[in-house]
């Protein structure tokens, strides 16, 4: 297959159902991608030797637990794309099981391995029949999760997801990615998170009255944090540990490191350190910046 060095990612979406693949596709799907839903992984090859022939310059495939039969051939066939000199950027999307659960029930879908409506999700054994479909497609999945970059949507809005995955797209190539996300710990850990640093010992501007409302980027905040003997010191051991083993990561072919940065709510601290070790790392590697909380409070406001 004679492909340029210029082509895009063929971007693969999959995951655990319920957690967004159809939010994911339609925003690559209006960022100009030529999109397919559902397709059966036997088929990928030859789609995207049809679509590079056809000078398609995005493309963009989901594939699921629809097509249980053909997923053993899925990580084969991304293999061997890439050895054809293909990029593929597999981006995975996950959410808690509970949150899952409950999405099931809001909408009255059925999961694909369930027998299972989801207007009986209010009874126990239909609700540990729906627990056992997403515990099974977690099984299922669990290789090609570990092969791919994973998005935690549990706590993520629409609007969020959308955003996050055309950062993704945005930035990928062949060198790793750092992805520096805040996030509240009373929220739950991110499941995307690589690495995980507990700021709840640094020195909390929440405390402060005049600061209270205010966040991480705002420069009131910034200059009490500039101030904390124990923040700078927290910064410089993070970034320490990050310039020792970013060579390992990226000898292990990883396209994203994503590093968690949490603190009690995800809006003082999290922030500034996310923002503080983005702009450190600017020269050695892409930087992402992600705050959880912070965007979805910002996103219900606009709504």
């Amino acid at each position: 297959m004679n492909v340029s060095a210029r082509q895009e990612p063929v971007v693969l979406i999959s995951g655990i159902s319920g957690s967004g693949k159809s939010v994911a596709l339609h925003a690559l799907e209006d960022a100009g991608y030529f999109c397919v839903d559902n397709l059966p992984p036997e088929l990928l090859r030859d789609l995207v030797r049809l679509e590079r022939a056809q000078a398609t310059p995005r493309v963009a495939v989901a594939a699921d637990v629809r097509a249980a039969s053909s997923l053993p051939q899925l990580l084969p066939l991304i293999d061997l794309l890439r050895a054809e000199g293909v990029q593929v950027l597999p981006i995975f999307l996950d959410s808690r099981t509970e949150t899952l659960v409950r999405r099931y029930s809001e909408t009255r879908r059925r999961h694909p391995l369930s027998s299972i409506d989801g207007r009986s999700e209010t009874t126990n054994p239909s609700r540990q029949a729906l627990i056992e479909a997403i515990e099974g497609e977690r099984e299922m999945l669990g290789a090609l999760r570990n092969a791919s970059t994973v998005i935690d949507t549990s706590d993520l809005r629409p609007a969020q997801l959308r955003a996050w995955v055309r950062q993704l797209v945005g930035t990928a190539d062949t060198s790793l990615t750092l992805v520096f996300e805040s996030f509240a710990f009373k929220q739950g850990v991110p499941r995307d998170a690589d690495l995980v640093y507990d700021l709840r010992v640094l020195p909390n501007p929440h405390y402060v009255r005049e600061l209270r409302e205010l966040n991480g980027r705002d420069e009131p905040v910034k200059a009490y944090l500039d101030a904390q003997p124990e923040v700078a010191e927290m910064l410089a051991q993070i970034e320490s540990f990050l310039l020792r083993w970013l060579p390992a990561y990226e000898e292990d072919h990883r396209g994203y490191l994503t590093v968690a940065l949490g603190c009690t709510g995800g809006q003082h601290r999290s922030v500034y350190c996310a923002e503080q070790l983005a702009t450190r790392f600017l020269a050695r590697a892409s930087t992402l910046v992600r705050h959880r909380e912070l965007e979805a409070r910002e996103n219900h406001v606009r709504s």
